[in-house]
């Protein structure tokens, strides 16, 4: 056997060997303890409404990616794997021509194969008026296509620094056809 070869081979053993010797913790969490945190959080309400739309000769969201290999059917806006820019409205109101109190930002992702249709969502919402003007939260959340749904906010700019929190939206208009959506958005923010 080759000086090279037997190098080999004894590099594998020892990979192997560390391998099934690692200690692995089975447990889902090790507890939970209160800490002493020197500052206070303040928890804020908000209320507004996200309008992304796939149609039309001036899209707020587009294709960027879409899945290779794979039958998309005719008027599936999300097949799996299929990825989207969005550069979305934010307004007081449900009309479209309602005040525009800022954007939201971000991509999501078609990631089931399933029937149970499900994005991964990364946006940053930010406020371009009002007590919040400059500052966003950001949010990045699996994010289930059912009518009323719950997404992770993970961040914040501005006054909402450190922020951590919820937002429940309600798809208040959903077109299956192209894809446009007005999603209600209840947001509880921790900052």
């Amino acid at each position: 056997m080759s000086r090279m070869k037997s190098r080999i081979i004894f590099a594998w053993l020892l990979v192997l060997l560390t391998a099934t010797t690692a200690v692995v913790a089975g447990k889902y969490h090790s507890g939970s303890r209160i800490i002493d945190s020197p500052t206070t959080m303040t928890k804020t309400r908000l209320h507004f409404f996200l309008h992304d739309t796939l149609s039309g000769d001036n899209p707020s969201a587009v294709l960027i990616a879409k899945p290779n290999g794979t039958v998309v059917e005719e008027g599936n806006v999300l097949p799996f794997g299929a990825v989207y820019v969005f550069d979305d409205p934010l307004t007081e109101g449900p009309a479209p021509d309602s005040k525009v109190i800022g954007n939201g930002r971000g991509l999501y992702a078609s990631t089931s194969r399933g029937s149970d249709l499900t994005l991964l969502f990364s946006g940053d919402i930010e406020f371009t008026s009002g007590e919040f003007n400059g500052s966003s939260i950001s949010v990045f959340s699996r994010d289930p296509l059912v009518i009323e749904k719950e997404v992770a906010v993970v961040g914040g700019r501005g006054k909402f620094r450190m922020a951590k929190g919820f937002i429940l939206l309600n798809a208040i208009f959903f077109n299956v056809t192209n894809g446009d959506a007005i999603l209600e958005c209840d947001v509880t923010v921790f900052h």
